[in-house]
Formats: structure tokens, sequence, C-alpha cells
């Protein structure tokens, strides 16, 4: 099974006086690289809010937000008066130094500023956080469907892919029994024509036929066929192991990759080399969507 490590997950609830929002988006990464965005009075669980990340998602990009939304009518509320006090002095400053008069409505200004305005409920009950706790559940499983369901997508063209550099594979075969034919009839009509005018002893023609036989096995193309098509076979096998293997995955491919390169230099062959270049055409395709495979 394939999981992609992009990935979206959304979950809404309300608890005493508030309207939560738990948002998680994923993209992908080398590692797990967490980026939690969460209110204040939610410090206290950060630890458990990573740890149930890091147990649900192994690899990727996570950002995690947690928007609160005031609802409750009867929450009391208190300034923190020191803090908007610094924000007052601040904002006349800058009035002063800009040369402006300042604003009759600084004030309000002040009192929408960050953590100026507190409420009583700052603090989490135990019950609000295993709603909380539930509610984060929830977002994670969505974003771990998400994955799957991307996965799959991911996987079917990856072996769309595997299977058409398999068929290029096969394509080669005429054009390969032809090209030891041609060669062979190219170097043994060159040997003719260079010997045919030679006045000393004749090369020995035995230890020629042995020395053309070392050569067209030097430029032999089987063994190389042979591993590639094991490979795709073994990419194939692996795309269905119970948990994605992205990395596996991608250890397997630059094997695939240094069998083509050997089949294309060995060719020496216009229409194999061609055959050649579609076959790394669609590994590339592949590799890129490696990039994203959990």
């Amino acid at each position: 099974m394939i999981k992609s490590m992009t990935g979206y997950g959304k979950s809404v609830l309300d608890i005493t006086g508030r309207k939560l929002t738990i948002e998680i988006k994923t993209l992908n990464s080398k590692q797990l690289d967490l980026n939690l965005k969460i209110p204040g009075y939610f410090r206290e669980k950060e630890w458990e809010v990573r740890g149930k990340l890091t147990q649900r998602f192994e690899r990727g990009k996570i950002d995690f937000y947690i928007g609160t939304e005031v609802t409750g009518e009867m929450l009391s509320y208190s300034i923190n008066r020191p803090l908007a006090k610094k924000y007052h002095e601040e904002l006349k400053k800058l009035a002063i130094e800009l040369h402006e008069e300042c604003p009759a409505e600084m004030l309000s200004m002040v009192l929408k500023m960050p953590d100026v305005m507190q409420t009583s409920r700052d603090e989490l009950s135990e019950h609000d956080w295993d709603s909380i706790s539930c509610a984060i559940d929830d977002a994670t499983a969505q974003t771990d469907a998400f994955r799957i369901n991307e996965g799959k997508v991911l996987e079917q063209d990856m072996i769309n892919r595997v299977n058409s550099i398999l068929q290029l594979l096969d394509s080669i075969d005429p054009f390969e029994k032809r090209r030891i034919i041609d060669l062979r009839e190219r170097l043994l009509r060159d040997f003719s024509k260079h010997t045919s005018d030679f006045t000393g002893s004749l090369p020995d023609q035995n230890r020629f036929e042995q020395e053309l036989i070392y050569y067209l096995e030097k430029l032999d193309i089987t063994e190389e066929k042979v591993r590639l098509r094991k490979h795709c076979l073994y990419f194939l096998d692996t795309l269905q192991e119970a948990v994605s293997q992205g990395k596996k995955l991608g250890f397997v491919t630059q094997e695939m990759g240094r069998e083509i390169n050997t089949i294309g230099s060995k060719a020496s062959d216009a229409e194999i080399q061609m055959i050649v270049v579609q076959m790394k055409d669609e590994l590339e395709k592949i590799k890129e969507q490696l990039g994203n495979i959990l």
C-alpha cells in the first residue's frame, strides 16, 4: 500500500464558550517536520499533541493549527493592563516619530491588540481536553485517509510507467538480434578488407574468431535486460507491501537506472538508443512521484 505525503484533515468542535477549528496539512519532506500553531493555553498539551502527530505521521512536513473563536456569553473578561499601557505608549511614540496626531480611536486599537483582552476560561479542563483530543484524532484520521487515497493514484501511475518500461524492454529484442548480426558481418568485412592486400603472413583465423566472440560478448546486453526486468518486477511487488516503502522504492529505481544506462552505453544502435531514452523518461517520472511518497 502506497501513501502520499500530501494530506489534509479538519475537525470542528464546540466546547464551553469556544468554537475550535483543528486543521492538519501535510506535504513532502525527507524527515518529519512538525509545525504547530496553537493558542497559548494549549502549551501544556503541546508535547501530547506532538506525540499524536509523530505516531501517526512517519515523515513529511506537518502543519498543525488550532483556531479558537469565543462564543460563550457567560465568559468574564479582564484587561491585561500592563500590556495595554505598553501598547498605548508605543503607539504614541510612533505617532510622534511620524509627526502624526494620535488617533481618537487609539484605545479601541489597543484593546484589539493580541492578548490584551483575557477571559476567565483560558485554562482547559480535563473534560474539554478529552473532547479536543478526540477531535485531533479525527483530523489525523482524515489526513491519513487523504494520504492513502492520494497514494492509490500515485501507485497506479507508477504501475503504468513500470509496465511501459517492461514493454519498451521487450521491444529491444528484434533490434538486439539484428545488431549482433550486423556487427559481426561488419567486423568480418573489415577484417577481410584489411587482410586482402597484406603481404606478410595472415593473422590466425581461429584467434580472430576468439577475439570477435570476446568483443561481441562485451557488447551483449542480455544480462542487463534480465536484471532490469527483475528490478521492475521487484518494484511492482514492493508496491503491494502492507507498509508504504517510498525509500525502498527509491533504491530500486536507482538500480533500474543503472541497467538502463548500461544498455544505452553498450547498444551502439540508434533504434535501441531511442528506446533507452523513452525508458529513462518513464523512470524520471517515477522518481518524481516517489518524491511525494511516504
